[in-house]
């Protein structure tokens, strides 16, 4: 069930419950259980950062490469993430971030103990607790990454 909208609010804003888009949600369902069900949870977990994150505005989730992506097309404040299955490796999910910016560089500082995938992803696998508090932390910093460049170039 949608959610009630009132007279001259923005359709975008629905697009952040993650319910808007049935091509993202067809995706979802194609996913194999144990993998779909993390998928869903770290779907969850974006949403509601993005929420709860000063600065980040509307999420927007679409389709980039066929994959579940998150922009913030409002206030432009952070860098795409994307989830998906790590397709040569049954049982193992990703959450992949630009490959030309430092934020798993900066992931791999703060948190040693996650796994990576070269500089574009956080890898993990169905089988585990999904550590919360770390991605919380890491989607907070990606959906704000351009924010952080703001304030660095207006300090200058």
């Amino acid at each position: 069930m949608a959610p009630a909208t009132t007279a001259g609010a923005k359709p975008a804003a629905r697009r952040r419950t993650g319910n808007a888009n049935a091509t993202v949600d067809a995706v979802f369902d194609a996913y194999p259980r144990p993998v779909k069900a993390k998928l869903l949870a770290l779907r969850r977990l974006i949403l509601n950062t993005a929420k709860a994150t000063k600065g980040v505005g509307v999420l927007e989730e679409t389709l980039k490469w066929g994959q579940p992506s998150y922009l913030t097309p409002e206030t432009k404040s952070g860098s795409t993430i994307r989830i998906d299955q790590v397709k040569a490796e049954p049982g193992q999910y990703a959450v992949y971030f630009h490959c030309q910016t430092n934020l798993v560089e900066t992931f791999r500082g703060l948190y040693p103990e996650l796994r990576y995938g070269g500089n574009r992803c956080i890898l993990l696998d169905a089988g585990d607790k999904l550590p919360e508090a770390a991605l919380r932390h890491c989607v907070a910093l990606a959906l704000t990454y351009h924010l952080g460049k703001r304030k660095a170039v207006r300090a200058k």
